[in-house]
């Protein structure tokens, strides 16, 4: 099992960057492919970012490209969405999550493949 902990969110203007974090309180990331969910104030939570269990492969949303990018650190156990270029409708609670399976090719970018998630941490972006 793993416990997912985020960090890094707060109140930013438009323009500016965040980077958020997740590191793992429980278990260990090695071997897991990893994302970056979000959910706004009366929506749907959506998908942002993942990345598989080497780092190589990544994928985001149509929304995010080019302004998002997603890293981790195996040795350090930690994921990293580095948010550049923030906009309004980036305000969310940003999700770290992960799912089962260590050494798969499968990127959980629906829900519905997220077996653990974080507690969430608020994104605020102030035009």
């Amino acid at each position: 099992q793993v416990q997912l902990v985020e960090s890094g969110g707060g109140p930013v203007q438009a323009g500016g960057s965040l980077r958020l974090s997740c590191e793992a309180a429980k278990g260990t990331f090695n071997g897991l492919a990893m994302a970056w969910f979000r959910q706004a104030p009366g929506k749907e939570r959506d998908f942002v970012a993942a990345v598989d269990w080497t780092g190589g492969i990544k994928t985001y949303a149509d929304f995010v490209k080019g302004r998002f990018t997603i890293s981790r650190d195996n040795a350090k156990n930690t994921v990293n969405l580095q948010m550049n270029s923030l906009k309004p409708d980036d305000t969310a609670v940003y999700y770290c999550a992960t799912k089962e399976g260590r050494f798969r090719t499968i990127l959980p970018q629906t829900t519905s493949l997220v077996d653990y998630w974080g507690q969430g941490t608020q994104v605020t972006v102030s035009s």
